[in-house]
């Protein structure tokens, strides 16, 4: 449930990003007055798309990890860098956490230049993004920590091995 919410609120910030765009680039050619904030609310909706997804890519085990560890032939190897990088990524994401929650309580007065747009509402679905992050990076640890590391599945598999 919590993985379709973020993954909808990706692709609207995406499909927001595509129009808002389009909108730019077909005022630059047309005879009417543009709209300044299409370009900021394109802006926000890229750090919400970066931030609010991030958790996915953790459960996933999609974020950035280095295929190198995979190869290594122990197990306990490959569950100890798993489990530390889990590790390391939850406190990242306590700390971006705390972070995030300090800027909607003193940036809650600013506005965006252009749309009016409480700034408070950046970071907050931001948070989103960043407590999904952390709690998913910590079951991934416990999970790896448990379970162990699944064997790697690559789609081009035989592509590696030539």
């Amino acid at each position: 449930m919590l993985t379709a919410i973020e993954l909808g609120i990706g692709a609207l910030a995406l499909v927001t990003i595509f129009v808002l765009l389009l909108v730019q680039t077909l005022q630059r050619y047309l005879p009417i007055d543009g709209w300044p904030w299409t370009g900021e609310l394109a802006r926000f909706c890229l750090v919400w798309l970066t931030f609010v997804v991030a958790g996915v890519l953790v459960t996933r085990d999609s974020h950035i990890s280095i295929e190198m560890i995979d190869g290594i032939d122990s197990p306990v190897m490959r569950r100890i860098v798993r489990v530390v990088s889990c590790v390391i990524v939850a406190a990242i994401g306590v700390g971006l956490s705390a972070e995030a929650w300090a800027l909607i309580d003193d940036q809650a007065i600013l506005k965006s230049p252009a749309m009016g747009m409480p700034m408070s509402w950046l970071y907050g679905i931001s948070l989103i993004g960043f407590v999904s992050t952390t709690l998913r990076a910590a079951v991934a640890a416990v999970d790896y920590g448990l379970n162990g590391v699944p064997a790697p599945q690559y789609d081009d598999l035989e592509v590696a091995a030539e």
